[in-house]
């Protein structure tokens, strides 16, 4: 068979080998917009595998106007919550036929902004973001004009899509089910305190706190990173402080992990010497021993609006709040069901 002068196999091939027009390849390879009889199709697919025929992605791009790719960008993947929302989100693009590109900043600003660049040369349809710290490269992102949603808190701003748990009131709720069973020293396992997200926490442990009539006290603030690691160096900093109290919130679910590691080795059981809740449990939660007390997002319904944010997105910022879920375990002293 001849190929076109360039040596590249095309359309325009396809089309003779086919004995049809390069329209009707194009709307078998597009699957659409127009429709193609069924033994007309066959002919241009048996065409397509008898050239060696390749579309090519960037032409495609360039004439749809669409890359069919989304990009995500994370401070770090090796958190299980934000590898269950990851995961979420790349089930629901590929539902909409897209592909997901990850971002891993590896909780680092400068990665992630070599990232969020990128990505944006990708001219990826739409991206989704969470930042390494309370300083996001929203700026770069809306000069871009690419679609963008806000997987966690920001301050308001034109055109930024976000979603968002209210998380001080999810944090109140946890904490007041762990003082529900008579504990009357709490003390929380907080994130970084400059991200809003912590001190979202923070706060709702404090109302939980007030509301129960009990004093609050500032020395049983552990910050520590969102990982197993900073869950288990922050219960060695509390243990080694002599300040260990009856009942703690550990402000994820890999902190918690990394805490009850540390605790053992200590000798100290969770619940029977520590009670403990934490805040953005995953599937992860129920097979721990103990099973864990927790709050949990909607992540699934989280990933679905995401999704809609994206593809529908006009320029106006959109918030979306989802109600978060209290998953009852052992950890904090109910009974095993």
């Amino acid at each position: 068979m001849a190929k076109s002068p360039s040596g590249t196999v095309t359309r325009s091939d396809v089309a003779k080998v086919a004995g049809t027009s390069v329209a009707v390849v194009s709307y078998v390879i597009n699957n659409g917009p127009r429709p193609v009889a069924e033994a007309t199709r066959q002919r241009v697919l048996a065409a397509i595998q008898q050239t060696g025929y390749r579309p090519n992605a960037v032409a495609r791009a360039l004439a749809s106007g669409s890359t069919k790719t989304f990009g995500l960008v994370v401070p770090n993947i090796n958190n299980p919550f934000v590898a269950s929302m990851a995961h979420m989100l790349l089930q629901e693009s590929l539902n909409h036929g897209h592909v997901m590109l990850l971002g891993d900043a590896g909780d680092d600003r400068q990665r992630e902004l070599e990232l969020i660049q990128g990505l944006l040369n990708r001219q990826v349809d739409g991206l989704f973001y969470t930042s390494v710290d309370r300083h996001p490269y929203i700026d770069l992102i809306q000069a871009s004009g690419t679609p963008l949603v806000m997987l966690d808190r920001v301050e308001p701003r034109p055109g930024v899509n976000m979603l968002r748990v209210n998380e001080r009131e999810a944090a109140r709720q946890v904490t007041a089910h762990l003082l529900s069973h008579g504990y009357q020293q709490v003390g929380i396992i907080s994130g970084p305190l400059h991200m809003f997200n912590a001190q979202d926490r923070i706060h709702g442990w404090r109302d939980a706190m007030t509301a129960h009539g009990l004093s609050v006290d500032e020395a049983l603030i552990f910050p520590a990173s969102y990982s197993r690691q900073g869950g288990y160096d922050a219960a060695q900093r509390m243990i080694a402080s002599g300040r260990v109290p009856r009942a703690l919130f550990t402000s994820n679910e890999g902190q918690a992990i990394g805490c009850i590691r540390a605790l053992a080795e200590h000798g100290l059981r969770v619940p029977q010497d520590v009670a403990l809740v934490c805040f953005n449990g995953t599937e992860q939660a129920s097979f721990h021993v103990p099973r864990l007390t927790t709050v949990r997002q909607p992540l699934r319904d989280m990933a679905r609006c995401a999704i809609q944010m994206l593809k529908e997105s006009s320029g106006d910022a959109r918030v979306a709040e989802f109600p978060h879920l209290l998953e009852i375990g052992e950890s904090c002293g109910c009974p095993s069901t």
